[in-house]
């Protein structure tokens, strides 16, 4: 029968208590072997997780199943993660939040992600895909209207609406373009946004949920020097490591994102343009022949 989480992390807990204990003894033969059993349990750890990833997500409304016990009943649902006050936080609300917190432009899986590890409610990834075009016709309708609005990142040379990627109209423009390093360099924000948000947690006195623990992780193990693999990701190393990439990359990622800002600002002068992106292939250059 296949391990829980719940046991795998208890596994993961002893052998770093046993390694600890080899190293104290000088027994590197030892210590070597543990890291290498732990290393495939951190892996199954790994894998089982993503796996939680790859359910179908449950239609709004409808409630999950409740898991099973080893003999075939229903266990008890457990109480519900505290959601903020007043109920259930409107769709833009909640991707303004998760946006906020992340602090660049991320797709809906991110957004659902990062809202469900620090505001403690799900999001229902399906109904973000049409919130950028309620919002593009909530803005057409009544400019200015509403003090923010979920716009989308623009590509920089086209200014047209990136794929799947989802911003504030507030940032600044610069902030909301994707050029070629664009991906690279705001994974890298929302590594060090996702630590940060961990480090004043524990500053508060608050334990971070597993969610956002996981969430950390996933990030960590794509920046160099960051995270070993095992244990729980050390948020200021985290963040150190994500600044130091970043600054590699920063120069000539924020030359693209002003050039292309400048060139938005010159030619597009109409507001539903600006935040919401050249819909026509040939617009910008149409713009530009006037």
């Amino acid at each position: 029968m296949a391990e829980s989480l719940e046991e795998l992390e208890a596994r993961m807990a002893e052998y770093r208590a046993a390694i600890s204990v080899a190293k104290r003894r000088g027994d590197n033969v030892t210590a070597g072997q543990l890291r290498a059993e732990l290393r495939a349990i951190v892996q199954e750890y790994g894998r089982r997780l993503d796996e939680m990833d790859d359910l179908p997500e449950p239609e709004a409304g409808e409630p999950e199943p409740a898991p099973a016990s080893e003999s075939g009943a229903p266990k008890a649902t457990p109480p519900p993660a505290p959601r903020p006050s007043g109920g259930s936080v409107p769709i833009r609300e909640q991707a303004h939040q998760a946006l906020t917190i992340l602090d660049a432009p991320a797709g809906p899986k991110l957004i659902a992600a990062t809202h469900e590890a620090f505001l403690f409610e799900k999001v229902v990834t399906t109904r973000l895909g049409s919130l950028r075009r309620d919002e593009e016709r909530s803005f057409t309708a009544q400019p200015f209207a509403r003090p923010y609005y979920i716009c989308p990142a623009l590509s920089h040379d086209r200014l047209t609406p990136v794929r799947g990627l989802l911003a504030v109209s507030t940032w600044p423009l610069e902030q909301r373009i994707i050029g070629p390093l664009g991906p690279r360099a705001d994974f890298l924000v929302h590594a060090r946004s996702i630590s940060r948000q961990i480090a004043r947690m524990q500053a508060a006195g608050h334990e971070p949920t597993l969610p956002a623990w996981v969430l950390l992780r996933r990030f960590a193990l794509n920046i160099p020097g960051a995270y070993e693999g095992y244990g729980s990701p050390d948020p200021a190393r985290v963040t150190q490591a994500a600044e130091a990439e970043a600054d590699v990359h920063a120069e000539a990622d924020r030359a693209t994102r002003q050039a292309a800002a400048a060139h938005a600002r010159e030619r597009l002068t109409d507001p539903v343009r600006m935040l919401f992106g050249a819909t026509r292939l040939g617009a910008v250059e149409a713009v530009e022949q006037q």
